[in-house]
């Protein structure tokens, strides 16, 4: 139940903000899409669930195009958070120091060169 939702919660938030983008009334969009301003007042409001098909065409009459893609889940955020959870505060302490110090490193080196080609 949470997920169909979420589901329609997205839906009416994308068709709200395209109508807005747009700088339309929700009785301009109505007009422009064939129904009515009480049925898209409804849809925005979350007391009706959209399919994905009427939340493109929607998105569309405002003059939006809406994608959708699957990319790679990244889990590289959370295995760096675990690895630290293992480290003291000391030590989480020396090591972004000991990071902050490399990276200042590398800014004087740009500058370096840099100053070197001017």
């Amino acid at each position: 139940m949470a997920r169909a939702t979420a589901r329609h919660l997205l839906g009416n938030d994308l068709v709200r903000e395209a109508r807005r983008r747009a700088g339309l009334t929700q009785r301009a969009l109505a007009e422009k899409a064939g129904t009515t301003q009480s049925a898209i007042a409804r849809l925005e409001t979350g007391r009706t669930s959209p399919s994905f098909e009427t939340v493109l065409s929607l998105v569309r009459t405002c003059g939006f195009d809406l994608d959708v893609m699957l990319v790679e889940r990244d889990d590289s955020d959370m295995w760096q958070a675990e690895a630290l959870s293992g480290l003291t505060p000391n030590e989480r302490l020396e090591r972004h120091s000991r990071i902050v110090n490399e990276l200042l490193g590398f800014r004087r080196a740009g500058e370096e060169v840099r100053g070197g080609a001017a």
